[in-house]
């Protein structure tokens, strides 16, 4: 099965929709949406929308904090412009929407996956797994997931462990298929869909083929310039638009 993995979207629609047809293009079969769905951005309710029809048709998902933020009275701690963002959103959504975003799950276990935002070691505090130290803590919580997948960060990379005492860190390269065999176990972080913060403004999801088994992290190009200005139109903070420009 091949199994497409997208997180931190954050109300992104041309970089979801982009993400989505290139995965149907690589044939993916299933899908996964690791949380982040909104926030930043300017289609909220239209990406809530498009991913809740997936999920009806089987796809799996968990909330982000970004998620949790919008449907909360306040927000946890965040920066200014995450704060207005947020708050934007929530006159953005409808009820039906909140009650999809309200509805989804911290952590989904399947088959040997499992799927969170941030770190398996504390999912509802929302920690960022940046380093060897806090991906050993992670893949101790996920035991005996096989693969471990998460967001948060919005840079991908990939942690496994070998004969060394932690984890293993890889920066892994756009299109090339890494060998993640069930025997081991594996920690990656996919990366942003909606907000890639590495100096690319491409957008980044990650497929897992479980019948190789290999991962391929895919970077995939799509109209910055259109989901920017409507960032703007929007009245959304002006370092918003510009990270989207960026890529930072």
């Amino acid at each position: 099965m091949k199994l497409a993995l997208l997180a931190d979207v954050h109300a992104n629609l041309e970089a979801l929709r982009a993400c989505l047809e290139h995965a149907e293009s690589q044939g993916a079969e299933r899908y996964a949406f690791l949380g982040d769905l909104v926030g930043y951005g300017a289609d909220p309710g239209a990406v809530v929308d498009l991913v809740r029809g997936y999920v009806e048709r089987g796809a799996l998902a968990v909330k982000g904090n970004h998620d949790e933020a919008a449907l909360a009275g306040q927000s946890e701690s965040m920066h200014q412009a995450a704060e207005r963002a947020i708050a934007w959103t929530r006159a953005h959504l409808s009820d039906g929407q909140r009650a999809f975003l309200a509805a989804l799950p911290l952590t989904v276990r399947e088959d040997g996956l499992f799927l969170v935002h941030a770190s398996p070691e504390q999912p509802h505090e929302w920690l960022y797994v940046t380093d060897p130290a806090r991906a050993a803590a992670g893949l101790e919580a996920s035991a005996p997931a096989s693969w471990v997948f998460c967001g948060h960060v919005h840079e991908p990379v990939l942690y496994t462990v070998g004969s060394a005492a932690r984890p293993v860190a890889f920066r892994p390269v756009s299109g090339v298929a890494i060998p993640v065999p069930a025997h081991r176990r594996w920690l990656a972080v996919v990366g942003s869909a909606g907000q890639p913060r590495d100096g690319n403004t491409a957008a980044c999801y990650a497929m897992l083929d479980t019948d190789r088994p290999a991962l391929t992290f895919h970077r995939v190009p799509y109209d910055w310039r259109a989901a920017a200005s409507k960032v703007r139109a929007a009245g959304l903070p002006e370092s918003l638009a510009r990270r989207l420009e960026r890529g930072e």
